[in-house]
């Protein structure tokens, strides 16, 4: 089973947040890094300053196996993107929860609390399984 670390917040999509004083961090899971396989392209399609809604696409992922949307998991304005992974998509397959952050939004305050937690998102995992 995929590690899941409990100071996080989920989406059913498999993307993590980290939520700083209304700063949300976003990145995806190692779930979804198995799931995809080796990365090799991260393009992200917003720019710092836009306004993004969740549930909407923010970028796409690439891998050897296919191509996938990244979602907002929530509303917010992009304060930050990691252009690392422009010319070192792999960090993704090294470190989906550190160096492979994907985007940084400017969100209201407990904005990620209707994600799920580490618990919840083990749990979706075992059901998503079956």
């Amino acid at each position: 089973m995929s590690h899941v670390p409990d100071h996080l917040r989920y989406t059913p999509d498999h993307e993590w947040t980290k939520d700083e004083a209304g700063r949300v961090t976003v990145g995806i899971t190692a779930f979804a890094v198995e799931q995809l396989g080796d990365i090799t392209l991260v393009n992200v399609d917003v720019k710092v300053g836009d306004s993004i809604e969740a549930g909407k696409a923010f970028g796409t992922i690439e891998s050897v196996k296919t191509l996938s949307d990244l979602f907002a998991p929530v509303s917010g304005k992009v304060v930050a993107i990691n252009a690392d992974l422009e010319s070192k998509p792999e960090l993704v397959n090294e470190d989906c929860y550190g160096k492979a952050w994907m985007i940084t939004l400017e969100a209201p305050p407990g904005s990620t609390g209707s994600l799920m937690d580490a618990a919840a998102y083990n749990g979706h995992l075992k059901a998503s399984a079956h």
